[in-house]
């Protein structure tokens, strides 16, 4: 027979049984209704990106004008992600694991919501065109198009399997479509050059092609968020890559990349370049970076014409020399090409001076003060 205290604790343990398999019931259902909305939502905003750029292509106005209204869905779809985030917050309370899942989908609530206005604009440039687009800028429509949408498919599906080799894969593929955009601005400045369109056309054009680049990035970043979510990682500090410029090569560009390289290692990547390189390193050069532990006895000159077909490597291009931008010529659209003037310089320990601040600063309002 048992005493009352077995039954008490009995129906105790059962009762505690009972609350923890409700609450647990509840948790799932919550999180799994978060996930279907993030799958509704996703699922929109592809049909909308998908009609917009086919309303552009065709100048289907009246498509066009159904995925400016059905934006405003996206908008209410987004904006309620974000109220059910919040409520499983306080609800909950959650920790570790589904902590990390709540909180990249408010963020990824924000990138759904910017992709949705993205096929809205694109769709109102249909409006704005006043015939349909020349063979060769459809072509680059229908390539950065495709691309856009396929990246933000497998993204989207990335987060919701967790499946993080495949948004490594996707960020990858989305980094080496960057260049492409040089080919479609090319195409449509040709066409601004030949006047073959108004100028209103080219500009809605362009508007097209930037929020497809803006859809591109936007995948990255629900693949950042699968990453987080699966992980517990959160992104890295970006890495740069950057070119330094001068007429020969033999000495400050040399001195700069070299002290870049020695300074913040892990902040970027660096190479040097000359227009008219030298054979050789200057002997002054060399002598000044073995007395400043800047190794400069193995470099080596190199012509900036066998670097410029893969300019666009480089976020940035800083040229030492007033001259260095009409030398460095047109930049590929993502490159950016700064001026330093040195000039004032007359030994290596001058150019050194002016140098090492400039490039400190420069990597600080890059990565911030931890720079390293």
């Amino acid at each position: 027979m048992f005493s009352p205290f077995v039954l008490r604790d009995a129906r105790f343990r059962s009762t505690e049984a009972c609350v923890t398999t409700h609450y647990e019931e509840r948790l799932q259902k919550d999180l799994a209704w978060i996930q279907e909305m993030v799958n509704i939502v996703g699922g929109e905003i592809e049909v909308a990106l998908s009609n917009a750029v086919k309303a552009v292509l065709t100048l289907d106005r009246d498509l066009a004008a159904k995925v400016v209204i059905g934006d405003y869905l996206v908008n209410r779809q987004t904006r309620e992600l974000d109220r059910l985030c919040h409520a499983f917050v306080a609800r909950h309370l959650p920790t570790a694991g589904h902590l990390r899942f709540v909180s990249s989908v408010m963020r990824l609530a924000i990138s759904l919501e910017r992709i949705g206005d993205y096929a809205a604009t694109i769709s109102r440039t249909a409006a704005q065109l006043s015939t349909v687009a020349p063979i060769v800028v459809q072509r680059d429509i229908e390539m950065m198009s495709d691309h856009a949408r396929r990246m933000l498919h497998e993204s989207l599906r990335s987060f919701q399997t967790k499946d993080i080799a495949l948004a490594n894969g996707t960020q990858h593929s989305a980094v080496q479509f960057a260049h492409h955009f040089d080919k479609v601005f090319d195409d449509l400045l040709a066409e601004g050059e030949a006047h073959t369109r108004p100028v209103n056309d080219l500009f809605s054009l362009m508007a097209t092609f930037n929020r497809l680049e803006r859809v591109i990035h936007q995948a990255k970043n629900i693949c950042e968020e699968t990453t987080f979510v699966a992980t517990g990682k959160t992104k890295g500090e970006k890495n740069f890559q950057i070119l330094f410029v001068d007429e020969r090569n033999d000495g400050a560009s040399q001195l700069a990349e070299s002290f870049a390289r020695k300074a913040f290692p892990q902040s970027g990547q660096y190479r040097s370049a000359g227009w008219s390189p030298a054979e050789n390193i200057h002997a002054d050069f060399a002598r000044f970076g073995q007395q400043h532990g800047i190794d400069l006895a193995r470099a080596w000159p190199m012509d900036l014409a066998a670097l410029t077909a893969g300019l666009d490597e480089f976020q940035f291009v800083i040229g030492l020399h007033p001259n260095a931008r009409e030398k460095i010529g047109r930049v590929p659209f993502h490159t950016i090409v700064l001026i330093w003037d040195l000039t004032a310089a007359k030994s290596p320990d001058d150019f050194y001076r002016l140098l090492a601040p400039m490039i400190r600063m420069l990597m600080e309002q890059l990565r911030g003060e931890q720079a390293c």
